[in-house]
């Protein structure tokens, strides 16, 4: 995959949306304060899925601000964020500076690095070469997410665990993810969903299969607002999560 064909693969409306609300990615009251909430969540369950997180080494494709990135690390992951988001990946980095989990110039063998690169790039440099690929809340904000699936599939070793996680496209989501969400309980800025690119289970399965990738299971996410909590569901009508297996 070439990097101009990687380019085309970004949409620059969508990457300034994110680039915007850099400096609040860490805010748990902020225009993020949804993910923070369900962070919680998705970390026990790709940790079960990768059947443990210690000494494994990750990649987080979309990792924005770094939450998910820095809950792998703190599990004893060995974690890559990657974002083309560069101001993303500026707060990502400075939030892990915080933390202690990196230096300024991190090397290989630290526990949480961070790049401004796509997976496409990456694949093609380091194909293979982890047990264990994120990529959650991205695949519905890219033109091309059957491209993204196949890089997130050329970065895994054999035997290798995929986790992907998005949004259904159904009336229920459409309901709950953009008039509730984002119009109504402004849990999240209004635009940040276009259902015309929400994706359905059997779509993304097909995309994994072409990928060389099998299906291990798949689960729904159901957000509480009010108790602002998340919990794994069997419903998949709004968000849901798919593993994968190279």
């Amino acid at each position: 995959m070439s990097l101009d064909s990687e380019t085309r693969n970004v949409d620059p409306g969508e990457i300034a949306r994110f680039a915007a609300l850099a400096s609040r990615w860490w805010d748990p009251r902020g225009e993020m304060a949804a993910l923070h909430h369900i962070n919680p969540t998705r970390l026990r369950y790709i940790e079960q899925a990768a059947g443990g997180l210690e000494g494994r080494r990750v990649v987080d494709v979309g990792c924005g601000g770094g939450l998910l990135s820095e809950a792998l690390a703190l599990r004893g992951a060995e974690v890559l964020g990657l974002d083309l988001a560069e101001a993303s990946i500026e707060v990502a980095r400075l939030h892990a500076l915080e933390t202690g989990l990196a230096q300024p110039q991190a090397a290989l063998g630290e526990r949480l690095r961070y790049r401004l690169c796509g997976a496409e790039t990456l694949a093609a440099e380091q194909p293979e070469a982890f047990d264990l690929v994120c990529c959650l809340e991205m695949l519905e904000h890219v033109p091309d997410p059957a491209a993204v699936v196949a890089a997130c599939a050329r970065l895994l070793r054999p035997g290798g665990v995929a986790v992907f996680s998005t949004l259904n496209r159904t009336p229920k989501a459409y309901a709950l993810a953009i008039v509730a969400a984002e119009r109504i309980l402004r849990l999240v800025p209004r635009g940040t969903h276009d259902y015309a690119r929400f994706i359905r289970p059997s779509e993304l399965e097909g995309w994994c299969r072409a990928a060389g990738l099998s299906a291990r299971d798949l689960r729904g996410l159901r957000y509480d607002p009010l108790l602002k909590t998340a919990t794994l569901a069997d419903d998949l009508d709004v968000n849901y999560f798919l593993t994968c297996t190279r």
